[in-house]
């Protein structure tokens, strides 16, 4: 095991996490906003573009040689924790 290597590797993982970090925050700056024009609680969740949300995700992923796993695990996780936050901070109307 080469620990340069290993810590090179981390550096790079560690400098990915940051900008993926950043797009969080700039992403919740617009889930705020689809928030604030949203009339009811109900329309938080669109089922059918959740669906082509993934289904495009999975092709990317395959046309990229991603495994599709993880991508779509990562994206569920993304779309339903934005769901959870936006439950918790809908504001009525």
């Amino acid at each position: 095991m080469n620990i340069k290597k290993i810590k090179l590797a981390r550096k790079k993982v560690d400098k990915i996490d940051q900008e993926i970090f950043n797009l969080v925050k700039k992403r919740t700056k617009v889930v705020n906003y689809m928030m604030s024009i949203k009339k009811h609680k109900k329309n938080i969740i669109d089922k059918k573009r959740i669906k082509l949300i993934l289904k495009s995700i999975r092709k990317k992923s395959i046309q990229n040689k991603i495994d599709p796993k993880i991508t779509l695990r990562i994206w569920k996780a993304m779309i339903w924790s934005y769901v959870d936050y936006q439950k918790r901070n809908f504001k009525k109307k």
